[in-house]
Formats: structure tokens, C-alpha cells, sequence
């Protein structure tokens, strides 16, 4: 891999943990605007500036405008940008465990390539969006978020680092802790990397495409290359991605744990986590029940446990034929855990509920070598980056 280093723009240190956010596309916009509000430096304010305007079209030009607007105002008063291109470390500690990534920019010629391999079809809309928003500040906001197969000559470099004082430290809100240090050996890491011959996306498909697509649009610049944290396979952990649907397909409750039944026996569970792979734990009519999906003879996409569902329950038993698309089901990071899915049920929204066993970082591997895509919400990584802490201006 062609890893390069670049001029990042980095929050003063003291302000790194009210200017860094959570991800842009994992609130809706009443909850960033609730999360930015009383802070005039929160990361939202760029990433999400529609919640700084009265408008009902969150894509409309202003919004945009409004952003770099933010932007350029944020970088003047509350960022410095690197004179020299570096690498940067950045760490995060969740319920004591750590991962640790590099910051860099890899190539858009190598995602265009699938050299940088991908396993989730994206949507046009969040296309455009982060597109317009790229070409519009003239700046990568966002980090993708990639995965390679552990390489003993990086974790060095990385150890080295981390002996350093860092740019920033801080536990945000939610209990994780954030820290970035700065790579003076630029050489070294760069070497390193051309050791690695494949790189993952775990998640950020929207953030790769629309970089690919800003380049297309003007190679000025470095718009030929995308901000990404990069961390060993060892380290990552996938958390569940549960399901919620809305409709029984018109069936009441008892009529469809009888079709349910029929798919694979039931029998009431008191923990509602599934504890191995195939297993499903489901909640209709204020009861949570534990299921073992049949295994069936396909390839890696069809074994895994939200293609077996999709196939043997959403499908023929509620009417889901496109988990994209359908209006009548939602999808619930693990992160939230089950009760959230009780809540969702018990509140009437939705009819049924499904906690699912997480993918494993294996079975992603696989189908991404193989030049498969994986269903719709098949992961959800856990702890998210944070926007704000790295910015590499195009």
C-alpha cells in the first residue's frame, strides 16, 4: 500500500474534547443539534451546519455554504495545521480496551482499484451529500475507517509514538478516551506500510466513495487521496447490528411466533443476547424468545447470520424482500443494547424485534477478498472515531 503522510489540521490542545463529535450519520438532526448546543465550537457545527439554519431541506445549497462557513472560522480560531506532512497515532479506550490506529491518507487510485477492498453497497443520497460537502469546504472532515492484517514493523513505530507527550487527551462524554500523538518518523512508517498488501474498509463506504467522486470531479490539489484511521485487525471489535420491523405482515403476535416456530423451535430466553453464532434471540408481545437459525448450504454472504434471517424470516414471513429499501424495518446499533429494541416494541412502534450475534471480523475479510457485498447493517464497529480531531484539506 501507498500510505502517504499529510498536513493535518489538529484541535489546540485544551479544546480537543469540545470540538471533537461523534460521526456525522450516526444521529439524526434534532439530536446533533442537542449535542452542539451551548458549544460554538462543537465539530457539528461543520459536519452537520443545518442545525445552525431554519431550513427543512437538510441538502439544500445553503446548508453547504453554512459549513464552510463554520469551517473556515473553526480552523482560524481553534485549529493548527501541521507545517510538515506527519503520520499521527490516534488511540481510543473503551471499557479498558484500547485500539490503536495510524493516521494517513491512502489513495483514491487504490480504492478505485480495490486495492482498498469494500463490502457494503452505498447510497446514492449519502453520496451526494458528503460529496458536495468535500468539494465544498475543500476539506475531508471525516476519517474512513480501514483494517489490515497486524504488521509487527508498524506496531513498533506506533509503541515508539505513544512513549511521546500527545497532541490531545481526553474522555469525552460517553467514558471513552481519546489521545493522538504525532509520528516524527515519516519514513519509516511509509516503508512499513508498502509491507501491506490490502487494505479493509471497515466502515466509512460513503466517506471513500465520495472522496473517489470529488477527485473524478477535480484532481487539484490532494483530492487524490482520502483521511483515514487505519488499525490492526486484532483490535477491532464488532458489536451486533440488531433489527426492528414494523409489521407482521398481517398476522397478530401469537400467529406469527407459530409461523416462527416453523422456521426453527423457539423457547423463551431470560438474556436476551445471543451467545454463538446462528443463534437469534427475537421479542413479540412483551416476550423474548431464543431461535437457532438452520444453516444452509451457500456461499460466505448467505451464512452469515443477517443473510440467514433475511432469507428464512424477513422475507417470506414479513414481506421484507429489500432490506435497503423497505420502509417497514430500521436497524439498531448493538451499542445500544437490548433494551432499546424492548422500547421500540413495548412503545408500539414496532411489531417485532431481532438481537442478532455480531459478524465477526473474519467472515468481513472473507467476502471483501472475495469481491462480495455483505447485507445492509451488517457491522457496527464500537467506539466510533470522533470528526474534528484530524481534518486533511484537499
Amino acid at each position: 500500500m501507498k500510505v502517504l503522510p499529510f498536513n493535518a489540521y489538529i484541535p489546540n490542545g485544551d479544546e480537543a474534547a469540545k470540538i471533537a463529535t461523534l460521526p456525522y450519520d450516526v444521529m439524526n438532526r434534532k439530536e446533533a443539534a442537542a449535542m452542539a448546543a451551548g458549544n460554538p465550537i462543537s465539530f457539528l457545527h461543520v459536519t452537520r451546519s443545518e442545525i445552525d439554519l431554519d431550513v427543512e431541506d437538510v441538502y439544500s445549497p445553503q446548508v453547504y455554504e453554512k459549513a464552510k462557513e463554520n469551517w473556515k472560522k473553526l480552523a482560524a480560531e481553534h485549529l493548527n495545521k501541521d507545517a510538515e506532512p506527519h503520520f499521527y497515532v490516534y488511540s481510543l479506550v473503551m471499557n479498558g480496551r484500547r485500539q490503536t490506529g495510524i493516521v494517513a491518507t491512502p489513495l483514491v487510485q487504490d480504492y478505485n482499484e480495490n486495492r482498498i477492498l469494500k463490502h457494503e453497497k452505498t447510497r446514492r443520497e449519502k453520496e451526494d451529500d458528503r460529496t458536495r460537502h468535500i468539494s465544498t469546504l475543500r476539506a475531508q472532515t471525516g476519517p474512513v475507517f480501514l483494517t489490515y492484517k497486524d504488521n509487527a514493523a508498524i506496531d513498533a513505530i506506533v509503541a515508539e509514538t505513544m512513549k511521546q507527550k500527545p497532541l490531545f487527551d481526553f474522555v469525552a462524554e460517553d467514558g471513552i478516551s481519546h489521545t493522538g500523538w504525532r509520528i516524527e518518523n515519516t519514513s519509516a512508517m511509509q516503508n512499513a506500510f508498502g509491507n501491506v498488501d490490502k487494505l479493509y474498509i471497515a466502515d466509512g463506504h460513503h466517506r471513500a466513495a465520495s472522496a473517489s467522486r470529488t477527485f473524478a470531479a477535480d484532481n487539484s490539489g490532494e483530492a487524490d487521496r482520502f483521511l483515514a484511521v487505519i488499525f490492526p485487525a486484532s483490535q477491532l471489535r464488532i458489536l451486533a447490528y440488531n433489527r426492528v420491523v414494523f409489521t407482521l405482515n398481517g398476522r397478530d403476535e401469537a400467529g406469527f411466533l407459530v409461523e416462527l416456530g416453523k422456521v426453527a423451535p423457539l423457547s423463551p430466553v431470560s438474556n436476551p443476547v445471543p451467545a454463538k453464532p446462528g443463534d437469534v434471540c427475537v421479542y413479540c408481545g412483551g416476550k423474548w424468545y431464543g431461535m437457532t437459525l438452520p444453516d444452509v448450504d451457500t456461499d460466505a454472504i448467505g451464512k452469515l447470520d443477517v443473510s440467514r434471517l433475511q432469507s428464512l424470516v424477513l422475507q417470506p414471513l414479513l414481506g421484507i424482500d429489500d432490506p435497503r429499501t423497505s420502509k417497514q424495518i430500521d436497524f439498531v446499533g448493538g451499542i445500544r443494547g437490548t433494551a432499546e429494541l424492548e422500547k421500540r416494541v413495548n412503545s408500539g412502534e414496532a411489531k417485532v424485534a431481532f438481537s442478532m450475534y455480531p459478524t465477526t471480523l473474519d467472515q468481513l475479510m472473507t467476502i471483501a477478498d472475495e469481491g462480495g457485498i455483505m447485507p445492509p447493517k451488517s457491522t457496527w464497529f464500537e467506539p466510533k472515531l470522533r470528526d474534528g480531531l484530524f481534518v486533511h484539506e484537499i
